[in-house]
């Protein structure tokens, strides 16, 4: 028997969640069962522990999009018992149990083996978040990045913070965009040498076009501040757009992309290629640098979790929230 935090959902539709325990026969078919050691805290997670269940797809259900931990049994030939794994996607955390318990067993297919110079604590503080950032920033690579500032939209959050990080040690200057001017010193430590204001670029004009500033972007947010950047980028700069907490409208013209060529990204990290999802996991443990994922951390517990899904879910979530399920 093991831990695990349960979500269920009354007649009346209210949901509830308690660590309980469970058995490896609870757990849903799938050709590996690992133990789990880390998992972490999401916005899909908040919205999975809120009232009503957010994106849950069946009940009992174990929230947690992503986990990382170690192979105890397999029926895949690529994956054996001792191996160290990540998962992140897959509507894992959604519509299949997910992370939030002492042991998972999933897909092969949805698996990754942990890269060298990664353990599972590390890849948890990077988690889908991290992935997602590290594929924004690939993306904007692909394109090639103009010379100048890369704005970074959501910084404070996990996205926002890994790509941060990342774009900085890669030796890029980094425009951080933040509505909590409380985060300015720990944006900076992650390495942004600009801190912007989230009032101001979300300042209303009435122009489609505005003075050529942003090398790249990485946008967490979406909605109108999307629309506010696209006027903004340098001629044949790119945005990677991987957020929508700012709304999946795009109040936007098509004037950016006629006239300045500039290029939307659309990142999804649910369901990557699996060669897609080991280069970039090859990329985080050798450009993220390590002492500033460090600074993100939060450290949690399972008994934590209810209470983080609010926060989380009112944007008071800093950086990187791991959770130990095993403590």
């Amino acid at each position: 028997m093991f831990n695990a935090l349960i979500v269920n959902k009354n007649d009346e539709g209210k949901t509830s969640a308690e660590i309980t325990r469970i058995g490896l026969d609870d757990l849903p078919a799938g050709e590996v069962t690992v133990a789990v050691e880390y998992s972490t805290v999401n916005y899909k997670d908040g919205l999975c522990l809120g009232p009503g269940g957010g994106l849950v797809r069946n009940y009992p259900h174990v929230p947690g999009i992503d986990f990382a931990g170690t192979v105890e049994a397999s029926d895949d030939p690529r994956y054996k018992a001792g191996d160290k794994v990540v998962l992140t996607g897959w509507r894992v955390g959604e519509a299949h149990w997910g992370g939030y318990a002492q042991k998972a067993r999933v897909k092969a297919d949805w698996l990754v083996p942990l890269p060298a110079g990664l353990d599972t604590r590390r890849a948890m503080a990077v988690g889908t978040a991290g992935l997602t950032a590290m594929l924004a920033v690939m993306a904007l690579e692909d394109h090639g990045i103009k010379g100048g500032p890369v704005l970074v939209t959501g910084a404070a959050g996990g996205v926002g913070s890994v790509a941060t990080a990342i774009l900085a040690g890669l030796g890029h200057e980094v425009a951080a965009v933040t509505g909590r001017p409380e985060t300015a010193d720990y944006l900076t430590s992650l390495g942004a040498t600009q801190i912007v204001a989230r009032e101001d670029l979300n300042e209303t004009t009435k122009r489609p076009l505005e003075a050529e500033t942003w090398a790249g972007c990485v946008d967490a947010v979406g909605g109108e501040m999307l629309a506010r950047v696209l006027g903004q980028m340098k001629y044949g700069a790119s945005v990677s757009a991987v957020g929508l907490a700012g709304g999946a409208g795009l109040p936007a013209t098509v004037i950016p992309f006629l006239l300045r060529g500039v290029n939307l990204l659309g990142i999804d990290s649910v369901m990557q290629p699996y060669d897609n999802r080991l280069r970039a996991w090859g990329r985080i443990a050798k450009d993220l640098p390590m002492d500033k994922l460090e600074a993100m951390v939060q450290p949690a517990t399972l008994s934590d979790l209810p209470a983080l899904g609010r926060d989380i879910l009112k944007g008071q979530i800093k950086g990187r929230v791991v959770v130990d399920v095993n403590a």
